[in-house]
């Protein structure tokens, strides 16, 4: 490309035209400079909508929205991109959820880093996928730098491996079904199930969990064929932790019944509470029980760069697998996260050789086929943008920033503790809060709390002023914060809490 072709990006006035007959655009040397235009007037809407979002919803129903989708003809293109992008804010831009504004407290949902957004911008326009070498080639080695990046970090030994997946849900899939495939070799040496499918003794395989663990172990069960019933929900302690004694009269009473337990599940990060479970003392006592041990650190899991917090996650080192969601704690964008396995020989029970592929010879000489330690074939670049973000900035930002809303999070509870409007179940080990409107002289009605808390919520539906979660405790329902933005102040959630408070006694008020 000549200099007279560069972009000066202070100087646009040309507008991106794509020819609507023939081929379609297609980014190439020849259209750069379109592209160029194109992705300056697409980055240019989204700041334009940022910057306007006075809340973090508009508050649009799905009925409204629905039809305003619905109404978009996909036959009938549009004249040019500028106003291709005008409609996008109609059916989009306005109505997103903006998790950066610091009234988002809903979900673990992230602001993300700049250079994530870079990337995301060459992975698309590369387009690599990283399932084989000869599709891929430096996006492997990038991919894999990370991954002993992080198993270093969870300080696994060097026999670990990982492989980055699309979520924590893949992930826990995957380390289950290595757990399964291990107790098959175990209780049944002679069985194949790649070959044979499940052996009768399955149907006696146990699973162990924390009652407030994610529901991706109880679907991961069903999908392996195990069926929910495998998995046991083991009590929690006062900090919503897994207790331990629980969970020893869990196996212990699963053996009596001639069940076999196969596998126990650590959650470092409840979903709702943010708890972690007692890491090194289920990992040894995983040990002892000759338990397949896994860590769903998919919330949690960015401990692993905090300054003040690693020692949460002290026992990691022992387990045999780890979920990592760098699309949480590590502010990326989705999806971008891992599985690993502290021994990499265990990725044989995934992998399978198909000769236009990933033929078994490439891996006699060390080609480094990704693919076979993956379920998927077809696999966006992910990585890059944890890669961007470390070389741009480091690991320590990102450390920082978890443990500025860990820190948010424990002020949030001295506030709510002291509100006389609310009740606050549990002391945050990381970023989450579940809580409840329950003034003392309304406490004799559980109904009608339920209803005033529910309310609070739609209400923030409908306005857009806030997102906050919802969840039940002993099957009354809560509210909860998860706060993942370094850029929230106190003072915003200060003025969420006066909201609720006000929306919930207005309530009271119209149906007393």
């Amino acid at each position: 490309m000549s200099q007279s072709q560069v972009l000066n990006i202070n100087t646009i006035e040309k507008q991106a035209v794509f020819e609507q007959s023939g081929l379609p655009p297609q980014f190439n040397l020849e259209q750069f400079i379109d592209y160029q235009i194109a992705s300056l007037q697409g980055l240019s809407a989204v700041q334009q909508a940022m910057a306007k979002a006075q809340k973090p919803f508009s508050g649009v129903s799905v009925n409204t929205l629905a039809k305003v989708v619905n109404d978009v003809d996909l036959s009938k293109p549009l004249a040019d991109f500028p106003a291709v992008l005008e409609e996008l804010k109609g059916v989009y831009l306005d109505h997103a959820v903006y998790f950066h504004h610091p009234r988002y407290m809903a979900h673990l949902n992230c602001p993300v880093t700049y250079p994530a957004v870079v990337a995301e911008h060459i992975i698309a326009a590369i387009n690599t996928s990283v399932d084989t070498w000869d599709q891929s080639a430096g996006a492997t080695l990038i991919e894999q730098k990370l991954i002993d990046w992080t198993c270093q970090k969870a300080a696994l030994p060097s026999t670990a491996d990982g492989v980055f997946t699309s979520g924590g849900t893949q992930s826990n899939l995957m380390a289950m079904l290595v757990a399964r495939e291990v107790a098959v070799s175990r209780y049944a040496p002679e069985h194949q199930v790649k070959l044979q499918g499940l052996p009768a003794i399955a149907s006696r395989f146990k699973i162990y969990c924390s009652e407030v663990a994610h529901f991706s172990i109880q679907k991961a069960a069903a999908l392996l064929g195990l069926g929910y019933n495998a998995v046991v929900p083991v009590a929690t302690n006062s900090k919503m932790q897994m207790d331990m004694q629980a969970l020893k009269t869990a196996i212990a009473t699963s053996k009596a019944q001639g069940d076999l337990p196969i596998a126990v599940v650590i959650t470092a990060g409840t979903t709702d509470f943010g708890s972690i479970d007692p890491i090194h003392n289920i990992a040894m006592l995983a040990k002892e029980e000759q338990l397949w041990c896994h860590v769903d650190g998919a919330y949690g899991g960015g401990l692993l760069v905090s300054e003040h917090h690693r020692n949460a996650l002290n026992g990691i080192e022992l387990v045999d697998s780890i979920t990592i969601d760098y699309h949480k704690s590590f502010m990326q964008p989705v999806s971008c996260s891992a599985f690993l396995l502290s021994d990499k020989r265990h990725f044989s029970h995934i992998t399978l050789y198909a000769d236009y592929l990933n033929p078994l010879a490439e891996a006699g000489n060390g080609t480094p086929n990704l693919v076979d330690k993956s379920l998927q074939t077809t696999r966006r670049f992910d990585a890059l943008k944890l890669w961007l973000t470390l070389r741009t900035t480091g690991e320590a930002p990102l450390g920082r920033a978890f443990d500025k809303v860990i820190g948010l999070a424990r002020q949030t509870h001295i506030v709510l503790n002291d509100h006389p409007d609310f009740e606050v179940i549990n002391y945050p080990e990381l970023s989450a809060l579940v809580f409840r409107f329950a003034p003392e002289e309304l406490k004799h009605n559980p109904d009608l709390l339920d209803t005033l808390n529910l309310h609070v919520r739609q209400t923030f539906l409908k306005t857009g002023e806030a997102m906050v979660a919802r969840t039940k405790i002993n099957g009354r329902h809560y509210l909860k914060f998860t706060l993942l933005n370094a850029q929230c102040q106190l003072s915003d959630v200060r003025a969420v809490i006066e909201q609720i408070s006000h929306i919930a006694w207005q309530t009271y008020r119209e149906i007393a």
